[in-house]
Formats: C-alpha cells, structure tokens, sequence
C-alpha cells in the first residue's frame, strides 16, 4: 500500500469538508413549495387589505397559496368591493413575497389587487400595484381542458400543476 504524504490528506480533508459544506444550502434551497394552511394564511392575509386608498374587506373562505416552509408566501383572498370605488375593478388581492412569473408577466414582491374580463374563451387578468392602483401587466388565462374542479381562485404548488387557476381559466406560473 502506498502512504500519503500530509499535503494530500490535507487537500482531501479540505476537499471533503468543502463538499459537505454545500449540502445544507443546498437542502434549503431545493426545499418544495406547498399549499399553505389555513392558519398560515389567516396569519398572512389581511382582513381588510391595503387597496389604493380603501381598506376593503376580505372573505377569508377563499384565501389560497403556497410556501416554502421558510416563512415565504404566495397568497390570494377574494375581496369584497360592493361599496368600494374598486368595485368591478379588482376581485382579488395577492400578497407576493418570492418573485414570480405568471404568463409573460414578472411580478416582484409586492401586494397586488387582481382584476380580470373575459374576452371570448380566454380571461384578461390585470395586475395592479395594490398601493396606488398602477397596472403591472394583463396576463391571458386559458380555458383548462376537460372537466375539472372549478376554483373561485386558487394557487397550486409547482410541484402539482405550477398554475393559478380562476374558474375553469388557468395561468402558468413559474418561481424565480
């Protein structure tokens, strides 16, 4: 058998301990998005949220989203604009806590009221800064094929569909 010298016990030690080193930040990144719970989505979701100068009721029932378990989200609650001057305008307010792309669209983090028409067979979805109402971009959500479950609003994790379904009209969306 051959010996090794110090220097490459030192260079294999050092090597092994580097490697080693990557595996938890490597864990903590690849941790999987999943469906928040209702608890951590009534601790998340206001029950009157910040929509340009309103304060407009939420109808917790409805809130959806995901996160990675670290305390970051992506969540939706319908809002209740009878009586707002936000009514018809938006239906939906979006907390975004990790950047995402829906459609050709690049949302940061931020709080957006969600508004959509339908246009045909297809819904144009509006995005606005929840803050002062500036529009951030439309996306086009299409009809889901076949007979599925028909959701008010729900956002599912990326692992299951990595879309954001309203009604039977769906957007695909990837984390960045």
């Amino acid at each position: 058998m051959s010996q090794f010298k110090p220097a490459c016990l030192r260079a294999v030690f050092l090597s092994t301990l580097f490697v080693l080193a990557q595996f938890p930040a490597q864990a903590h990144a690849q941790k999987p998005w999943r469906a928040a719970t209702e608890s951590e989505l009534a601790a998340l979701l206001p029950d009157r949220a910040p929509v340009e100068k309103e304060h407009i009721e939420t109808e917790m029932r409805t809130a959806t989203g995901i996160t990675n378990g670290n305390g970051t989200y992506i969540a939706a609650v319908l809002l209740i604009t009878a009586g707002y001057s936000a009514d018809g305008k938006y239906s939906h307010f979006l907390v975004v806590q990790n950047p995402i792309k829906i459609g050709g669209l690049r949302l940061k983090a931020g709080n957006y009221a969600v508004g959509w028409e339908r246009a045909g067979e297809v819904l144009n979805v509006h995005f606005h800064d929840a803050t002062n109402g500036t529009l951030d971009g439309t996306v086009e959500a299409h009809r889901i094929p076949g007979t599925g479950r028909v959701e008010s609003f729900r956002i599912w994790p990326p692992a299951d569909k990595g879309i954001i379904q309203i009604g039977r009209f769906e957007m695909p969306y990837v984390l960045e």
